[in-house]
């Protein structure tokens, strides 16, 4: 009852939330012509394309207007060079009812966000709090809940600072808190301090309670198949596609999916494998999120493969494959888990005539079924290598139990009776160690490889 209650405090509205109201927002995009801070894989439409669709994720948020101006050192305390500066500030005041300014880099310090809500008159986000919104908006379970909670702390902190210099530097020096010999500052940070003590906590209890049921799940030797990728790249459409999950319903938005979720479904040979969807990606993600979320994407390390979902119609499809890919080795997953991923192209049915540049990628739709036989041959073939379960025919005799055992620790694929004898050849999916198992109950039984 008590863990509840201290839950449930922790699960309270966000001090953060930028609130239900709604937000007529103008994006800003900096672009950086040159020099280090420019990525080679992508163009300044295209980032903007994507605050765009961040923002579209949020009900009751529109865009107002894209604005791109250039800068040289977009980590300037206002972002850009004092002309620059200036022509959109006076853009920002023309915007009729604007409310917000969603400044698309990935994160501002609190200065400069007071810096530049002072000279526009309106809310400023960066990709972080805009990013954290969603997030906060998407999350359904305490996990995913608690873990917004935990990425929230660096900003509550950073927010703590800069709203105490400014006090000091109103009131001349810093106060003590009535004979306590603690600041304010040190009294809120220390606030701060347990607060993401409780929720890491409570994030630890969860895993471990998700470790119990992952060994449950060992123990039934499914496999377990991790489909990841950009987000929106069609995951969930796919793993329905894989299952036939009539109540996984897909959604064309960013981040529908924060927590792992998992779904079984049948490979040609029978086997049973279970998917699960994680959280998809973005590129400047910011890197405290990510690790927030580091406990959903555990999981993933547990996997026996990885499925690596690519929307090939996306202009950036080269750089959300190097995001996606640039993640998977932060994880840092088994060697053979990175080395056995599955790459799939989906959504070729919006391509004329498509033909891919990459040899081992499997061309899908996942929405019209397209290659799905393949991908499942595919995943079958790579399962079997990565679990050393074997594909085996055994002769049984029908009066003992060998078929009934059979039925229980292996799959079985295909009994064909001879009666003329009172026998039967079974072929089965068996693990290594099942099938040790077997020859030492049944040590007279034929046993003919595949």
């Amino acid at each position: 009852k008590e863990d509840e209650a201290e839950l449930e405090e922790l699960l309270g509205p966000s001090p953060l939330a930028p609130g239900p109201g709604e937000q007529r927002v103008a994006i800003v995009h900096p672009a950086v012509k040159w020099g280090p801070k420019k990525s080679p894989l992508t163009t300044a439409e295209l980032q903007i394309a994507e605050a765009v669709a961040l923002v579209d994720t949020l009900e009751n948020w529109t865009v107002l207007d894209k604005i791109i101006i250039p800068t040289k050192n977009p980590n300037k305390k206002f972002v850009f060079g004092k002309g620059n500066f200036q022509i959109l500030t006076e853009k920002i005041k023309k915007l009729p009812q604007v409310t917000a300014v969603f400044l698309n880099v990935e994160r501002i310090s609190s200065l400069t966000k007071k810096e530049l809500e002072d000279a526009w008159g309106v809310k400023v986000f960066d990709r972080y709090t805009v990013v954290l919104h969603i997030f906060r908006c998407n999350a359904r379970t305490k996990e995913a809940k608690l873990q917004v909670a935990l990425a929230e702390i660096p900003l509550l902190r950073s927010n703590l600072k800069n709203e105490v210099s400014q006090r000091d530097q109103q009131r001349g020096g810093s106060r003590y808190i009535m004979g306590s010999g603690e600041t304010c500052l040190e009294t809120q940070n220390r606030v701060l301090k347990e607060r993401e003590l409780k929720i890491r906590n409570a994030l630890e209890k969860l895993r471990r309670k998700r470790a119990l049921l992952r060994s449950q799940r060992r123990k039934c030797e499914f496999p377990m198949v991790s489909v990841m990728g950009y987000t929106n790249c069609g995951k969930t459409t796919l793993i329905k596609a894989l299952t036939g999950e009539a109540g996984l319903q897909p959604r064309d938005q960013l981040f529908a999916t924060l927590d792992i979720t998992a779904h079984a479904g049948y490979l040609p040979s029978h086997m049973a494998v279970i998917y699960v969807d994680t959280i998809g990606f973005l590129t400047d993600l910011p890197h405290n999120l990510v690790e927030s979320f580091s406990a959903t994407l555990e999981e993933v390390a547990y996997s026996d493969l990885i499925v690596h979902v690519r929307d090939i119609t996306h202009p950036e499809t080269n750089l959300q494959k190097a995001t996606v890919l640039s993640v998977l080795r932060n994880l840092h997953l088994p060697s053979h888990l990175l080395d056995s991923v599955v790459e799939v192209h989906n959504k070729v049915d919006l391509i004329e005539r498509y033909k891919s540049n990459e040899e081992n990628a499997l061309a899908i739709s996942a929405l019209h079924g397209h290659g799905l036989e393949e991908l499942k041959q595919e995943i079958e073939k790579k399962l079997l290598t990565t679990t050393g379960k074997k594909i085996v025919t055994v002769n049984v005799n029908l009066e003992g139990p060998q078929l009934s055992w059979l039925h229980k620790e292996a799959t079985v694929q295909e009994v064909e009776v001879m009666p003329e004898d009172g026998t039967a050849r079974v072929k089965v999916i068996i693990s290594s160690s099942a099938f040790g198992r077997y020859k030492n109950l049944f040590p007279n039984s034929k046993i003919f490889m595949s």
